[in-house]
């Protein structure tokens, strides 16, 4: 499991740095709006972690299913992690009212970001990379 949660977490910092760098050029001498460069970006980010989770962390794994679905459950279980990220700040912010910039990046970038990190790692290990029988057993 060690090497599993590393992987991950490689994957996942490669795909934050892709999703922050994407967003900042956007939003700059791209020249998008704040909701069309995150939009992209995320986009972007969730790209980057499912090629690293497939290359690299799961790639022992048999698909079962093919890429492109495959794909579709990992960007399902990446938009629940974001929802997760939003109702942590929705509810610390609005009902609360922890309404400072300091709260609200606790709540999000913290509390949010940790407890979207370990939905994000139980849906992909189980649902998008889940081992079979098979290769459990060999």
């Amino acid at each position: 499991m060690l090497h599993e949660i590393l992987g991950f977490a490689v994957a996942g910092g490669a795909a934050y740095a892709a999703d922050l760098g994407l967003f900042v050029w956007l939003r700059g001498p791209g020249g998008f709006g704040p909701l069309g460069a995150k939009a992209l970006s995320f986009l972007a980010g969730c790209t980057v972690a499912y090629l690293g989770n497939a290359l690299g962390t799961y790639r022992g794994r048999a698909a079962g299913v093919g890429r492109a679905r495959q794909y579709g459950v990992f960007f399902a279980v990446n938009v629940a992690g974001a929802l997760v990220q939003l109702a942590c700040l929705g509810v610390s912010h609005y009902v609360l009212g922890f309404t400072g910039a300091r709260a609200d990046v606790v709540s999000g970038a913290g509390v949010g970001m940790a407890l979207a990190t370990a939905l994000r790692f139980w849906g992909t290990r189980n649902f998008v990379f889940r081992a079979t029988v098979q290769a459990r057993e060999g």
